[in-house]
């Protein structure tokens, strides 16, 4: 009953931050739960989820290299310029980041429930996207590495 409340409580909070990403998600992870005998999709999900996620953000990305919006040419003025370095080297920065992230996920699942409440948070009040817990996961993993914090 507790992750009925809990799952309903979010999506009351989606609803009134109007995060409509947020709610479709809850509604769906609500009506899987609905179902009778789901536990071996919701564990599918959960382990390749993020994964699906990543590779459907790629597409988004990659889309307009295909339409032929961006080009050869935009690459190589993204090296010409302080603002393409910097991008580059966020990106590069937060693939690192993120491969950490999943890595300290898997090795302390207790901090998910921190980090996915952090996301809500970020997502409903301050206008995030709900990209963040594995970005986030990783942020964690290096400050903790920095003020090296032993995690139980």
């Amino acid at each position: 009953m507790e992750s009925w409340l809990f799952l309903f409580s979010i999506l009351v909070i989606a609803f009134l931050g109007k995060n409509q990403s947020l709610m479709i998600a809850c509604f769906v992870v609500l009506l899987l739960k609905a179902i009778p005998n789901t536990a071996q999709l919701f564990d599918i999900i959960s382990k390749q989820g993020i994964n699906w996620g990543v590779t459907v953000i790629s597409v988004a990305i990659l889309i307009p290299i295909a339409t032929g919006k961006i080009g050869f040419m935009d690459l190589i003025n993204s090296f010409k310029s302080p603002v393409g370095w910097i991008a580059i080297a966020c990106g590069v920065l937060v693939s690192i980041l993120s491969a950490r992230g999943v890595g300290f996920l898997a090795a302390s699942p207790e901090v998910t429930v921190a980090l996915v409440f952090g996301t809500i948070m970020g997502v409903v009040f301050l206008n995030g996207i709900a990209a963040g817990p594995v970005i986030a996961s990783g942020i964690a993993y290096l400050i903790i590495q920095m003020l090296q914090i032993q995690v139980k």
